[in-house]
């Protein structure tokens, strides 16, 4: 009987050594002061500056990319999707109020592929960047029959801080309070099983195909990373009081806006007060989709939406603006249970 080898059962370790040594730098272009640890160890090691802080408290978030990786696969291309990672996770947490300390990745694949990972790494740090915190650990897992060739998954964990008097969890929102909505850059990393059906099952469109409509590919549309919100939030949670805030992933308008309104109070949203993106008209034409299946599934152009009050709402719109900022004063709170999209 031959000497069997781990290579031989499918696990390259010589691969992945390579794509260490590939993702380095990417990391490294993360890491502040506060990261107390080199890639390779068994933990990664972040120093809590605790200065400025009375009651400090950890806010955590896991999310992955979701289907929107078939996207990745059908065009070999796999520098952006990390990217979406790191959004789904500091966008959820930066609801809270969070300032995003430090993140963590998780990948498998069935044939680890070296520069495949280095490119998904790339993506993941370019998203910390965006988000200002630091890639301080993960883990890249080989496993052969379990995954189909070329393929793989991906998930990841943030980590923020926020003072305890300082957390936004919306129980202070009241009737009249407005919604501002900050555009979101395309689909973003929700919905991807219905868009699939739709264009390469339904309409048998491919990814290369160029739409006049979206002025790209089908591709290029579809791979458009998630928008990261941590510096524009940031700076207007710093000088305004936000009542709650709002990330716009799965469940659209419909699931995700009641999870931060006190008992007895709902929403009215201005249809006609935001720009909804052509890929979003698109996909309801083509699909003959109800406009309550695309609001129930898709963020419709709106990434994030933050709740002020009436008072701070136009000054808070004006600072927005000076940010170069495209923002929309898209609906206010009501004592009307539910969120109801109206024609104005």
């Amino acid at each position: 009987m031959e000497k069997l080898t781990y290579k031989d059962a499918g696990v390259d370790v010589n691969e992945g050594a390579k794509a260490v040594k590939l993702m380095k730098e990417h990391v490294k272009k993360t890491f502040t002061q506060n990261v107390l640890c080199g890639l390779g160890g068994f933990g990664g090691l972040f120093e809590l500056d605790l200065e400025g802080y009375k009651k400090p408290v950890l806010v955590s978030g896991t999310d992955g990319v979701g289907t929107k990786l078939k996207i990745a696969f059908l065009m070999d291309k796999h520098d952006t999707v990390g990217q979406d990672c790191v959004a789904m996770c500091v966008n959820d947490i930066l609801c809270q109020g969070a300032k995003p300390l430090f993140f963590l990745d998780y990948v498998a694949t069935g044939k680890l592929k070296s520069e495949h990972i280095a490119d998904i790494v790339k993506g993941i740090a370019d998203g910390c960047i965006d988000a200002k915190c630091s890639l301080v650990g993960g883990e890249t897992a080989e496993m052969p029959g379990f995954y189909s060739d070329g393929e793989y998954d991906m998930a990841g964990f943030a980590v923020g801080i926020v003072d305890k008097e300082k957390i936004i969890d919306g129980s202070n929102i009241k009737e009249d309070d407005v919604l501002i909505g900050l555009p979101s850059s395309g689909i973003h990393s929700n919905g991807y099983s219905l868009v699939r059906k739709l264009f390469f099952d339904t309409l048998e469109w491919k990814v290369e195909d160029y739409i006049e409509e979206l002025g790209c590919t089908l591709g290029e549309e579809l791979l458009k990373p998630t928008r990261i919100y941590v510096d524009v939030c940031t700076k207007v949670m710093e000088k305004f009081s936000v009542k709650g805030m709002v990330h716009m992933t799965g469940g659209g308008f419909y699931e995700n806006i009641p999870r931060i309104l006190p008992k007895g109070l709902g929403v009215e949203v201005d249809l006609g007060s935001f720009e909804v993106l052509p890929i979003f008209n698109l996909m309801q034409n083509k699909g003959n989709m109800e406009t309550k299946e695309m609001f129930s599934t898709f963020n419709m152009g709106i990434g994030m939406i933050l709740v002020v009050s009436k008072e701070d709402a136009k000054e808070t719109m004006e600072y927005l603006k000076g940010l170069d900022e495209r923002a929309y004063m898209m609906g206010r709170v009501t004592s009307k249970e539910g969120v109801h999209l109206c024609q104005k």
